[in-house]
């Protein structure tokens, strides 16, 4: 069976190609992306970061339907799972 690793490296291939033939994602694209990931190495995002188990700070955010909805009605409930979609290019 494959690492994490080995499997991670096998899907970065076929998303952006191994240098021989191209991958999913169009050139112009794969640039983009390479370069927003360098800015985001290069702003020290992480040390704006909360600390691992750190409480997430409030928000007020639209759903689906563009409905605000805020942190303390949704915690007044339960758990809060919060997912993160990077969205198309």
């Amino acid at each position: 069976m494959a690492t994490l690793s080995e499997q991670l490296d096998a899907i970065r291939r076929v998303a952006e190609g191994d240098g021989k033939t191209p991958g999913r994602i169009p050139p112009e694209d794969l640039k983009i992306m390479h370069q927003v990931t360098r800015d985001q190495q290069q702003s020290d995002f992480r040390e704006r970061m909360p600390a691992i188990g750190a409480p997430a700070p409030l928000f007020s955010l639209p759903n689906q339907d563009g409905v605000f909805v805020r942190s303390t009605d949704l915690l007044a409930q339960g758990h809060v799972v919060v997912s993160f979609f990077r969205g198309a290019w």
